[in-house]
C-alpha cells in the first residue's frame, strides 16, 4: 500500500532508495485494542533517565561506542525503552561498525519512519509505533536481505533474552 508517508519517503531518498523502499512501508495502523502511550513532558521526564529523555522525546543521538546493547549478542528482543514494544529480533542485528545498534529489519508493524530535515541533511527518522519515541535512523547500506541499516540508539531501547 503506497501511502503519502512512503511515496514522500521515496521522492525524497532518490533514486537509490527506491530499490529498497518496499521495505520502509511500515503499517502505522495500530493492533485492535492497542492504545497509543501519551504522557505529559513532565510524566516522560518522570518514566526516563535523562539519556532516553534526550534521545527518545527531544530526537537527541547518544554517544557511538557507549551502549552495552552495541556488543549483546544473546537471541532475544530489543523492545522500546519507553514503552516496551517488542521492535527487534535479535536475528536481524549485526554489526556495522558505526558504533551503534544495527538491525537489518524491525518487527512487522513495530516502527514508524518520517523525513528528518536536522543538521541539513535529509535521513529518514525511525519512531516507535506505540509512543512515537525517537529509536534513530534507516539507511540503504546494510545487508542482505533488505540491504537497509537501522541504526538504533541503544538508550532507546531495552533488551529481552529468549527463553529457552
Amino acid at each position: 500500500m503506497l501511502t503519502r508517508r512512503v511515496a514522500m519517503s521515496r521522492a525524497v531518498r532518490g533514486a537509490a532508495a527506491i530499490a529498497s523502499a518496499g521495505f520502509l512501508q511500515i503499517p502505522v495502523a495500530r493492533a485492535a485494542g492497542e492504545e497509543h502511550v501519551v504522557h505529559s513532558d513532565a510524566e516522560w521526564r518522570a518514566l526516563l533517565t535523562a539519556e532516553q529523555y534526550a534521545v527518545l522525546r527531544k530526537e537527541g543521538t547518544e554517544r557511538p561506542f557507549t551502549s552495552p546493547l552495541l556488543h549483546e549478542e544473546r537471541r532475544g528482543t530489543f523492545a522500546c525503552a519507553g514503552c516496551g514494544l517488542p521492535l527487534f529480533s535479535s536475528s536481524t542485528k549485526f554489526d556495522s561498525g558505526t558504533g551503534w545498534p544495527s538491525f537489518w529489519a524491525p518487527l512487522d508493524g513495530a516502527v514508524n519512519i518520517k523525513e528528518d530535515r536536522s543538521f541539513m541533511m535529509i535521513r529518514t527518522a525511525v519512531e516507535c509505533r506505540r509512543c512515537d519515541g525517537h529509536l534513530g535512523h534507516v539507511f540503504d547500506d546494510g545487508p542482505k536481505p533488505t540491504g537497509l541499516r537501522y541504526c538504533m540508539n541503544g538508550v532507546a531501547l531495552t533488551f529481552n533474552p529468549a527463553t529457552a
